[in-house]
């Protein structure tokens, strides 16, 4: 008798870990078909710097139909990250990655207020989330890599953007590696024009590697903007409209 609940308890054990990857899988799937059919009319083919889309309220746009740009050399299932040197004019580059657990951290957050990006300013509006205007935003969030104050991962990014354009990609991402132990190949690029210090929004790309894109797959641009503020890309001034 106690060898036959012995082995109930173990079925059903296995049971609810297999029901949660099933469910983790099924949301991300329609969490990305959300993402997919909410900007279906906002598709552009390809992202000019010369030529940038224009921020029309929503926090991005969908580049190539969601297709991200990675050669099939580039999709193995073994964690890393790299980041871009600054350049000489102290801004960030291209933070590239296959994230994994093991990539993720397993502390608290440090501080990070002793990085100062490009076209950083202290300033703060009302009716902005939390009152300031711009975050330290992080090109791979904290929550894949485990990154703190590390300026080539750092940004002068607006609310709007940490929040509103680039959070509920790194939510999805993290959720289904945590939940399957697979891998998302990730890349973050800012996009600045000519010697501006702030950018003017970032290309996200990701596919998950094990399932070969059915879970994650998307190719974003997320506006570096704030409802109701006007920037000076190329300081990092503003004002309320």
């Amino acid at each position: 008798m106690n060898n036959k609940l012995r082995i109930d308890k173990k079925n059903i054990r296995i049971f609810g870990s297999l029901l949660l990857i099933v469910l983790t899988l099924f949301i991300s799937f329609f969490t990305y078909r959300y993402i997919e059919n909410k900007n279906k009319n906002s598709n552009i083919v390809g992202l000019d710097i010369n030529n940038l889309p224009e921020y029309k309220g929503k926090p991005y746009v969908v580049i190539n139909n969601n297709e991200p740009n990675f050669d099939k050399s580039e999709l193995v299932s073994k964690s890393f990250e790299k980041y871009s040197e600054l350049d000489s004019l102290k801004r960030c580059g291209v933070a590239d990655s296959i994230i994994g657990q093991d990539l993720m951290p397993t502390s608290k957050r440090e501080n990070i207020s002793s990085v100062k990006p490009t076209g950083w300013k202290s300033v703060k509006y009302n009716g902005i989330e939390g009152g300031s205007l711009y975050n330290r935003c992080h090109l791979i969030g904290f929550q894949l890599a485990g990154e703190n104050a590390n300026k080539r991962n750092l940004i002068t990014g607006t609310r709007y953007l940490n929040t509103k354009g680039m959070l509920p990609f790194e939510n999805m991402i993290a959720d289904y590696v945590k939940e399957t132990n697979n891998h998302v190949r990730y890349r973050v690029t800012p996009i600045f024009v000519g010697n501006e210090l702030v950018a003017r929004g970032v290309q996200i790309e990701a596919i998950s590697i094990e399932d070969n894109g059915k879970a994650i797959k998307f190719n974003v641009y997320c506006f570096n903007v704030q409802p109701n503020i006007e920037i000076d890309y190329k300081t990092g001034d503003s004002r309320r409209r």
